[in-house]
């Protein structure tokens, strides 16, 4: 038994390995790709990365001086840039964020999506709507935005990213209807795959851990607000834990080359899957463990922003502070 298993996984190492050497890798040259939540965060990541391999970018994003801050410094470096303002979780803004990605670059090659939100606090204090809200973002956008773009991947051999998180495949406290959010983009991503392979369109699903993107402070901010924050934002932006941001694209957009049909972005977000899939009750023992840890409820719905709940802890992380600077965050 033990020699079979052992055969079944050096074949399955030798099955990869060949695989990634004899699939071509996808050239991004002079492709045109669209990116939502590209004003900001990690979307910028990724946009810079795309930019050095030579892409065509449209950005999409909700506001649109952040969009005009991120083009300028694009454009500055030679890289051709379209911006669209626009409301995912509305079919038409996303049919006309994908038109003019059409109109500006005269095709659309490659989709991602990098929009998201995301909310910490305890589960007594989220509601129903809190759960609706960041599934809209999360996944359904990104189906959406599939849907609207699939005739142009169809005609490109198109690529589609969808950058979801380790959220998607082990449950944290404080963080449940993101994470049931990113199971389901999770979900969403591997039906794709699985279908639209047909029509020669890749996709690719990224899982990301904990990335130093500036991100926390437009976090949702709910139960005491200045503790929850306080974890939240120091987690995020934890040395050895957390990933610098301009690594975790350059690795998702080195998945979307190779053709990965899914990937785990940081050595952290890797061992807890491994975790999870091996051990997955001692992973729930952790995660209640942790829960016990973290600040209480308070019996009130009311959200904060998290720029709103700073505290002297929060203010002076340098990593944090850094982070804001560098991906337009502040």
């Amino acid at each position: 038994m033990r020699v079979s298993k052992r055969l079944l996984l050096a074949g399955a190492a030798a099955a990869l390995a060949a695989r990634r050497t004899l699939t071509p890798r996808y050239a991004l040259s002079g492709k045109s790709v669209l990116i939502t939540g590209g004003s900001r965060g990690l979307g910028l990541a990724l946009a810079r990365e795309f930019a050095a391999r030579g892409a065509r970018l449209t950005l999409v994003a909700r506001t649109s001086s952040d969009l005009d801050t991120a083009a300028a410094e694009l454009r500055g470096q030679g890289t051709e840039v379209a911006t669209v303002t626009a409301d995912l979780t509305k079919r038409e803004e996303v049919e006309r964020a994908v038109q003019a990605a059409m109109t500006a670059h005269g095709a659309l090659d490659v989709v991602v999506h990098s929009a998201g939100m995301i909310q910490t606090g305890p589960l007594q204090d989220m509601t129903e709507d809190d759960w609706r809200e960041v599934m809209e973002i999360n996944a359904f956008a990104a189906l959406r935005l599939v849907r609207a773009a699939y005739p142009h991947l169809k005609a490109a051999g198109g690529r589609v990213l969808l950058v979801t998180s380790i959220g998607g495949k082990v449950a944290v406290p404080h963080l449940g209807p993101y994470s049931m959010s990113k199971f389901a983009a999770v979900g969403l991503g591997a039906a794709l795959r699985a279908e639209l392979g047909l029509d020669g369109i890749g996709v690719t699903t990224v899982c990301p851990g904990l990335m130093q993107t500036g991100s926390p402070k437009h976090a949702l901010v709910k139960g005491q607000h200045e503790k929850e924050y306080a974890w939240f934002a120091t987690i995020d932006n934890l040395p050895l834990v957390s990933m610098p941001a301009p690594a975790a694209a350059r690795g998702m957009v080195d998945a979307l080359v190779r053709g990965d049909a899914e990937a785990m972005i940081g050595v952290p977000a890797a061992v807890a899957r491994y975790a999870q899939a091996l051990a997955p009750q001692l992973v729930a023992d952790a995660m209640a463990l942790t829960n016990r840890f973290l600040p209480g409820p308070t019996g009130n719905p009311q959200a904060r922003r998290g720029a709103d709940a700073e505290s002297g802890v929060t203010r002076s992380n340098p990593i944090k502070r850094a982070a804001e600077r560098g991906f337009n965050q502040e």
